[in-house]
Order: structure tokens, then C-alpha cells, then sequence
């Protein structure tokens, strides 16, 4: 039987002990175990009160543990590469986010997947988009690949003319 899939997002904008933005999603992949594949980087701007830009990649990983498992164990990692409770869109040092898994919903009180802003969140579908164009949204029934069109046309048509 094969192991459920999970996408996880990946941030970065503050070195930590294991080196720049760049070096911290790396050895967070390392940590997180069971990785088939991995987006190209993905530098963005910050949302909110950061001042740094943001390395981001999104990851397919394989894992027999239930969502809220995971979620404890992606907060443990955080924990132990640095990352402290605080301002909500500060810099951070790492940031785990469980977007999408194989076996569609989940929700309890700590945790929602399909993850509840992913379907806007550019700075989550440009790297996904590189590594699972496919993968179906099993609340909207739309793929990863319409949801970044989507989400492009709003960008565009937010721009000044």
C-alpha cells in the first residue's frame, strides 16, 4: 500500500544556524524525511510586516502519519531551527505549511487541508506549480495549474495601468 502524499510549503527570509534563507529549506527537507520531489526556489516579496525577501519551494513528501502527526512534527522542526512565536507574516527563520495531501480533507481545531489561502498565495503555487500542475484541489475541484492562472489574473488586473 503506498504512503499518503502531503505538499508542503516551504519559507525562508532570516539565516539561521544552518546559513542563509536558501540553506535553512534545504536542511528543513532534510529534517521533514520522506521527500519525492522538490520545486525549483522561488524568491518572492514579503507579505506584511518583512522587510527581507522570501526564499520559497514547495515539496511532495510521502508520510503514513495522519495530518495533525505531521503538523506537530513540521512545528518541532520549526522550533528546532529557530523559529519563536511571534508577528504573524514576520521574518522567520523557517516556515512548514502542510497545503495539500492524498487523501483530500482534514480539518480539526489546529489544522485545515487543503491549507485555507493556498488557492491565492502566488508565493505557494509558483513552485508548486513546477512540480505538480495536476494535482486537484479536492475542495474546488480545480488543478494546481488553474488555480495559478487564476491567481495570476488577479495580480494582473490589481496592477496599476
Amino acid at each position: 500500500m503506498e504512503k499518503p502524499s502531503y505538499v508542503i510549503a516551504l519559507g525562508s527570509n532570516r539565516p539561521g544556524r544552518h546559513g542563509r534563507p536558501a540553506d535553512e529549506l534545504a536542511a528543513a527537507l532534510v529534517a521533514i524525511g520522506g521527500v519525492r520531489i522538490v520545486s525549483p526556489l522561488v524568491m518572492t516579496a514579503p507579505i506584511g510586516p518583512a522587510l527581507r525577501r522570501f526564499a520559497n519551494q514547495a515539496a511532495i513528501i510521502e508520510s503514513s502519519e495522519p495530518p495533525a502527526a505531521l503538523l506537530a512534527r513540521l512545528k518541532t522542526i520549526e522550533a528546532a531551527f529557530g523559529r519563536r512565536p511571534g508577528q504573524r507574516w514576520g521574518s522567520r527563520v523557517i516556515d512548514l505549511d502542510i497545503i495539500l495531501w492524498s487523501d483530500g480533507v482534514w480539518a480539526d481545531g489546529a489544522l485545515t487541508v487543503p491549507h485555507i489561502g493556498f488557492r491565492t498565495r502566488r508565493f505557494v503555487l509558483d513552485p508548486l506549480l513546477a512540480i505538480a500542475p495536476d494535482w486537484r484541489d479536492p475542495v474546488t475541484g480545480l488543478t494546481v495549474r488553474q488555480l495559478h492562472y487564476r491567481a495570476c489574473a488577479v495580480d494582473r488586473s490589481a496592477a496599476p495601468s
